[in-house]
């Protein structure tokens, strides 16, 4: 931690050099960047906050000074060296993702360690536990022209963690993503500083992303013109004397939690943390399923209500091993939880397509087989009037509860109470899955 992960001494990139059209990308370049630290390169558009980053990779080659990766020049690296620091030293995310198109995700995400020699089988069990990570599993065999602009961001995030690097180098990562897409990235990358203990580098031009780095390199013309300090990580000989550093870093048992439930979040201490324990216990008592099977049966479900799969498909990814890019359920579940899924899917397309009254009657049927009711002639019309109504939106999921808990006597259903709120609480579901914009 006392020495510093880069260094950079009078660093300069000109082009055209001595020439009319001369531009310095770089003038006199003077930095430090120690372990942990999260460093945003902020300026305008030409101002050489890139051609920075990609000094610091490697990737661009000085005109004069030196730029030191652990200590070594990197411009007087072997060819061997700088290949290690391009495959295991360095993960660089771009605006333009630059994923292989014709390569599907997981084959994307595990390209750099073909290029180490790894056997197919660490390759992508290594690159499955990167898309688990960041929700996008479900997508491992799609191609990137299928993805979205934040799911292509995650995959090159994957791609530049497969090696599991010191220092993630990211050229504005978010630039071609909608605002809610940029924040999970940003998110990610915060994720990847505060919890994996990553170096990150970030070059932007948007002041509304720079209150997550701990320090802020402001750059005009090619210099560093101001540094600007959000949370002091460099030791104390490296930054002011008069500094007082705030040992704010978490425990190591709240490190362990938080890779294991990736939503718990540090803001989550005292008595915020006691809801959040809450919806965990309760969710491992009913379902007995980890949070990242239910996440990854969530995806898959996803990818299911787009279309995207069908039902057997479906059923094949929850029962599929975590470890091959499933939800790792057991067979039997599967099956169990992807009929449900089926019927409720099936009976939402009957409402779209066929008349109300025509659909009620298949729901109510739906209803007696799921739920044993054995009603009578006149007691089934009941139950299929009050369906068509809830069809035909004449009635909210309550009325409709209440005249199935209602007694026969008083022109209800009959129902105890426990089976008209299941009823309804499924005939809503069923309404939702139908329910387009």
């Amino acid at each position: 931690m006392n020495k510093p992960l880069v260094e950079i001494k009078n660093l300069k990139v000109i082009y055209n050099k001595g020439k009319s059209n001369e531009v310095r990308a770089l003038d006199g370049v003077n930095l430090k960047i120690y372990p942990q630290e999260y460093v945003i390169f902020y300026g305008p558009s030409g101002c050489g906050k890139s051609t920075l980053l990609y000094a610091i990779s490697g990737l661009q080659a000085p005109t004069q000074g030196e730029t030191y990766f652990r200590g070594k020049d990197i411009s007087k690296m072997t060819k061997e060296e700088m290949v290690g620091l391009h495959q295991k030293g360095t993960g660089m995310v771009f605006q333009a993702f630059y994923l292989i198109p014709s390569l599907n995700v997981l084959d994307n995400v595990c390209l750099p360690k073909v290029f180490r020699g790894e056997s197919l089988g660490r390759r992508k069990e290594e690159g499955i536990k990167l898309l688990h990570r960041f929700s996008i599993v479900e997508q491992a065999n799609k191609f990137p022209s299928q993805l979205s602009g934040g799911q292509k961001q995650r995959v090159s995030i994957s791609r530049a963690l497969v090696n599991n690097p010191e220092l993630i180098l990211a050229d504005e990562p978010v630039g071609n993503l909608d605002s809610e897409s940029a924040e999970n990235v940003l998110q990610i990358l915060k994720e990847l500083n505060e919890i994996d203990k990553k170096t990150v580098i970030l070059v932007t031009h948007n002041a509304e992303h720079l209150h997550f780095a701990d320090r802020v390199i402001y750059m005009k013309d090619g210099r560093i013109i101001k540094e600007e300090v959000n949370k002091e990580k460099r030791p104390l000989e490296a930054g002011k004397e008069d500094i007082d550093i705030k040992l704010d870093e978490l425990s190591d048992e709240m490190k362990i939690l938080m890779r294991a439930f990736k939503n718990l979040s540090i803001t989550q201490v005292g008595a915020l943390l006691v809801p959040y324990k809450a919806n965990q216990l309760m969710a491992h008592l009913i379902s007995e399923l980890t949070e990242e099977q239910v996440n990854s049966a969530n995806a898959f479900l996803k990818e299911l209500l787009f279309y995207n799969i069908n039902l057997d498909d479906f059923r094949k990814s929850l029962d599929l091993s975590y470890n091959k890019g499933g939800a790792g359920w057991n067979k039997k579940r599967a099956e169990s939880f992807s009929r449900r899924a089926g019927e409720i899917i099936k009976h939402s397309e009957i409402i779209k397509k066929e008349e109300s009254k025509t659909a009620a009657i298949s729901l109510s049927e739906y209803f007696a087989n799921l739920f044993s009711l054995h009603l009578d002639g006149e007691i089934k019309l009941r139950l299929e009037s009050f369906v068509k109504q809830r069809i035909e939106n004449k009635i909210d999921r309550f009325e409709f509860q209440k005249k199935l808990d209602s007694s026969k006597i008083l022109g209800g259903v009959g129902l105890n109470r426990l089976k008209a709120e299941k009823i309804s609480r499924e005939m809503e579901i069923i309404m939702l899955i139908k329910f387009s914009n």
